[in-house]
């Protein structure tokens, strides 16, 4: 089938994954990006047999079966694999039959939308993130403005009032002022450019989860899964604990509102090379992941956990994971959130290398 050096090359170096089957469905090729993609070798799948085969690419046999019969080919969108190690993947595949001297052939063409699909979950994301903080930002200005007018008229009416049994009514309305002020200027998050300097990830975590350990007083387990060779990274030590301490007491209140046996938080950080986030390609990726056993986040409200005022629970104020993606927005990284009953998971991803440093 590979008649020329030049075109085994070609082949070799797509990045999109071909794997070529013989009218009985054995393997007879595969290129690398179909090796790594799959996560197994040309011999171990040319090993399989086609039951075996369906199992890992979920191509169904009948769309291969009607490509031989009618010669048309076939495409499918974002169908699923389960590569050998167990890994489910989301692929577009396409089927070509094919008339060559060795009979009939099926060229299969598969491509990964994982990555894709994370890059635009990513964005979309990030632009609901600042549509929220730019929406906060107009209110808060509309609203400090009047508050700003009625504790100065407040004042000056107390100033007036000759009855010192009077004052009590104007303390109120300077008071409710400044708490309405204070909760704008929480929903506004940080206000100030971070500090940066070259911090230690596992320094920060073992602040924070001493805090959180004089917080419960080890009624909750926490397990660190630490990689030590993770290098120091640019960032705010102080918001970054912040961050992570909000992430940490969100899974804390989750876990000691429910019944879940042993209430456990695993704390795991890993380094990832080339991550998108958003529009931007980082070399190097701190990932900084927050595993709780609790029952899990609403479904209804998992898509705006981190909106101003949204909280799943009834005493919870819906700051704190709001401030944390803005703190972690402004390292240039991103918060990610997957959860099922039984597990709840945060990913901080905070690039290790700063993009334009020197505009921070």
């Amino acid at each position: 089938m590979l008649k020329t050096e030049l075109h085994k090359q070609i082949l070799e170096n797509l990045s999109t994954a071909v794997v070529l089957l013989d009218e009985t469905m054995v393997v007879e090729y595969v290129n690398p990006a179909a090796e790594m993609l799959l996560e197994a070798s040309m011999r171990r799948l040319s090993q399989l047999n086609i039951a075996e085969w369906f199992a890992l690419c979920t191509v169904e046999q009948k769309d291969l079966q009607e490509c031989l019969a009618t010669g048309h080919p076939y495409t499918h969108r974002e169908a699923k694999i389960v590569t050998l190690s167990g890994a489910t993947l989301t692929v577009d595949y396409s089927i070509n039959p094919l008339i060559t001297p060795q009979g009939q052939q099926l060229l299969i063409e598969i491509e990964s939308r994982d990555r894709l699909m994370r890059i635009e979950r990513e964005e979309d994301l990030l632009t609901q993130h600042d549509t929220a903080r730019s929406l906060v930002r107009g209110l808060a200005h509309e609203i400090k403005n009047p508050l700003g007018g009625i504790r100065g008229a407040a004042q000056l009416l107390e100033r007036e009032l000759h009855d010192p049994s009077l004052h009590d009514y104007t303390q109120v309305i300077i008071e409710e002022a400044d708490r309405l002020r204070n909760l704008v200027d929480r929903l506004l998050g940080p206000r100030k450019l971070p500090n940066m300097k070259q911090v230690n990830i596992h320094a920060i975590l073992e602040r924070v989860c001493h805090l959180i350990e004089a917080e419960t007083k080890g009624e909750i387990v926490l397990q660190r899964d630490y990689d030590p060779s993770i290098p120091e990274l640019t960032g705010d030590a102080e918001q970054l604990i912040q961050a992570v301490l909000n992430i940490l007491r969100n899974s804390m209140q989750a876990i000691q509102s429910a019944d879940v046996g042993v209430p456990t938080i695993k704390i795991k950080t890993r380094a990832f090379r080339q991550v998108t986030l958003g529009s931007e390609k980082h070399r190097l990726v701190c990932s900084v992941e927050i595993i709780d056993n609790g029952p899990g986040i609403p479904e209804d409200i998992l898509s705006k956990i981190f909106y101003p005022m949204v909280s799943g629970r009834a005493e919870g104020t819906g700051l704190g994971l709001s401030i944390a993606q803005s703190i972690i927005n402004q390292h240039q990284g991103l918060i990610e959130c997957e959860t099922r009953p039984g597990e709840t998971r945060f990913q901080l991803l905070i690039p290790l290398e700063l993009n334009n440093e020197s505009a921070m």
